[in-house]
């Protein structure tokens, strides 16, 4: 990716946006790319102190659907948006999901390259055009749609219970769980994310779309503002502004070891697993804080992201260092229990996002964290979550309100579809 030049807020007559003025004009995004013809538009993105040339997005780059392994949007550096979307499936014949299947893997090959799904104009008047034509000029922006399974596909009903992945099974109620039966499981789920939120949007529109008759919609997140940091990408911040993901799985002799499947069925090699949780943050209370306390809470400090015990964001935190008699990162800070030195090495690669549902019934705001993960076995994440869920200092701020977990199949090759291997 070529780094540009950081611009003013206003565009330039090739394109070029700042963050600032990127996120200020998300709305004339489409504007700038049709203005600028094929010429190539990119935002600079500053991931603090001075700027970040290999933190920037590109517009008119595509993430190639057809791979010889793992799907797009697992270990590929996380884009700025995110649209997720789980389903309930209303067929009850296998023929019926094979097709899907193989619809919408023909469609996101369309998506993820930039082209529409079908003629955007009929040629007849009175026909239903099969794209939807929001994303027209809007690029490619990076798009990526990944495909779970979640356990009820592999139910009685299909006849694929002899399929199942061995590991898929529904996560166990955790601590501190107040699930929403609204935001909680699907028997399939799509992850779109993109640079460009109208993007992303466009394909999880069109995709639902398609499965019409076959699936029903269950629920659904927006999210923005990626959450998690990828291979070469500067760490970004969650809603309660703190730095988020810095230790996050991103060398691939670490996702061979935590992430992908080698030994599951056989025809799940190359995959791996995906929980999401939808985590409400308490917003007002958190804001209403003392930073002192908010570091001791999450175990770093909030503007270098570095440990207590450390100075630089990158320090590794040591849990067993004590002034004055007392620990100095709390045993129960965030930063504590989650950490793979207290969780016998367990490690998840982390695809977060934050999200916003505008105001609740009580007039605060409604908003947190889209927290995604893959890892090659979900009772790594019910292991970490139990501690957690227990005695994590930042349970008082925070509600896991929505849970599922999906089996995602290996990348399809040119010429095949999506979990096709399933059939066989």
């Amino acid at each position: 990716m070529t780094p540009t030049t950081p611009s003013s807020s206003r565009s330039d007559r090739r394109g070029v946006l700042s963050r600032r003025g990127f996120v200020a004009g998300a709305g004339a995004v489409g504007g700038v790319l049709a203005g600028a013809g094929a010429a190539t538009a990119m935002a600079s993105y500053d991931g603090g102190g001075g700027g970040d040339a290999a933190d920037t997005i590109d517009l008119a780059q595509s993430v190639p659907f057809y791979t010889v392994s793992h799907q797009a949007g697992i270990e590929t550096p996380p884009q700025r948006y995110c649209v997720y979307m789980t389903f309930d499936l209303t067929s009850r014949t296998t023929r019926d999901l094979q097709v899907l299947l193989a619809r919408w893997s023909a469609a996101i090959a369309q998506l993820t390259a930039g082209e529409p799904i079908g003629a955007v104009e009929p040629t007849h008047g009175n026909a239903v055009a099969p794209d939807t034509g929001e994303a027209l000029d809007l690029g490619p922006a990076s798009l990526t749609v990944t495909l779970g399974l979640g356990p009820g596909i592999f139910g009685p009903d299909l006849g694929l219970s002899h399929r199942a992945p061995r590991l898929l099974h529904d996560l166990p109620r955790l601590p501190s769980d107040n699930l929403d039966a609204a935001t909680t499981g699907g028997d399939l789920s799509l992850q779109a994310c993109a640079d460009d939120p109208q993007v992303a949007y466009h394909a999880i529109r069109d995709l639902a779309r398609m499965g019409r008759g076959v699936v029903n919609t269950r629920w659904t997140v927006m999210g923005f503002g990626r959450a998690s940091a990828g291979q070469g990408q500067s760490t970004p911040r969650n809603l309660q502004g703190f730095k988020d993901g810095t230790r996050n799985v991103k060398e691939p002799a670490d996702l061979d070891r935590y992430v992908w499947l080698t030994d599951d069925v056989g025809w799940m090699d190359g995959g791996t697993y995906q929980v999401v949780r939808k985590i409400r943050m308490n917003i007002e209370t958190w804001d209403s804080d003392r930073v002192d306390d908010q570091e001791r809470v999450i175990g770093r400090a909030k503007v270098s992201g570095a440990p207590l015990t450390g100075t630089r964001e990158l320090d590794t935190p040591d849990f067993t260092a004590v002034r004055h008699g007392r620990r100095v990162i709390s045993p129960v800070s965030h930063v504590a229990l989650a950490a793979h030195e207290n969780n016998g090495g367990v490690r998840i690669l982390r695809r977060g996002y934050n999200y916003t549902d505008g105001i609740n019934a009580v007039g605060q705001l409604d908003a947190g964290l889209l927290f995604i993960a893959y890892l090659n076995d979900p009772d790594h994440f019910v292991r970490v979550q139990t501690r957690l869920g227990s005695s994590d200092l930042l349970n008082e701020y925070i509600s896991h309100i929505g849970s599922a977990v999906f089996a995602v199949p290996p990348a399809p090759r040119s010429g095949s579809y999506l979990a096709q291997a399933l059939f066989a």
